[in-house]
């Protein structure tokens, strides 16, 4: 018999000294609530404006809230039991772009690519929270019967900036031309999964800049990008409105 929630709550504090990323209630990194507070459906989250030509964008739900607060987690303080929760939400913008695109009734499999970080950011990290949640997500639709693979199919041109502060136009300019898909990926992809279709993954969308880039990147080498999933979209203002657009 499992014990009780907050059994386990109180060793997680005990021994661990966690608190929730939500509501910094002692215990386990994601208690209860907040993590019955999550989504459990995706829809399309495309940004607004969005860059001419890209794939139609889903997100499981705003960049905010206790959303935020595990990508912030996962990515810049690398707590590892995060990968989990933040891959079931990328995993619903996956099954939400495959039901809107058509996907589900594909004859071949589904690759979802994750948008490569910038290797810098790695190694000061010692993570790829992306492609750790996009491989996790993948592993979990596949546990549900669906042909889904996960591959590290992208990777960054040096001398692409960090994006945090620029706006729309300048991480536009900041990305042009900085991701690449080798070809040695793309023969192994075509050995192993022939008459793939492809998704991208990543943990937010802001500009759509970068989901853009990838995109780019993966078309330019004949593989067509059916859509965009990610796990929050930032909420953007306009000029002149007084109100975050919603989703």
């Amino acid at each position: 018999m499992s014990p009780p929630p907050a059994l386990v709550d109180a060793w997680h504090d005990l021994i661990v000294g966690g608190t929730c990323i939500g509501c910094a209630r002692p215990g386990r990194l994601l208690c209860r609530d907040c993590g019955a507070g999550l989504p459990d459906a995706a829809r399309s989250s495309p940004p607004t404006p969005a860059p001419p030509g890209i794939a139609p964008a889903f997100a499981a739900g705003p960049y905010d809230g206790v959303l935020k607060q595990l990508v912030i987690g996962l990515k810049e303080h690398q707590l590892l039991g995060l990968r989990a929760p933040l891959a079931r939400l990328l995993a619903l913008s996956v099954l939400e772009a495959m039901a809107a695109t058509g996907l589900r009734a594909a004859a071949g499999p589904t690759i979802l690519v994750p948008v490569p970080s910038r290797p810098s950011s790695v190694r000061e990290r010692g993570l790829d929270s992306t492609s750790a949640i996009t491989r996790r997500a993948a592993a979990m639709l596949r546990h549900h019967g669906l042909g889904v693979r996960h591959h590290r199919l992208l990777r960054t041109r040096p001398g692409v900036a960090d994006q945090a502060g620029l706006d729309a136009r300048q991480r536009q300019a900041n990305l042009e031309g900085s991701i690449t898909c080798p070809a040695s990926g793309i023969r192994t992809l075509a050995r192993a999964t022939p008459r793939a279709t492809f998704i991208v993954c990543d943990d937010v969308i802001t500009t759509g800049s970068t989901a853009r880039e990838a995109q780019r990147a993966l078309e330019s080498v004949g593989l067509g990008v059916r859509a965009i999933a990610t796990v929050a979209a930032t909420q953007r203002r306009s000029r002149g409105q007084t109100e975050e657009t919603v989703m």
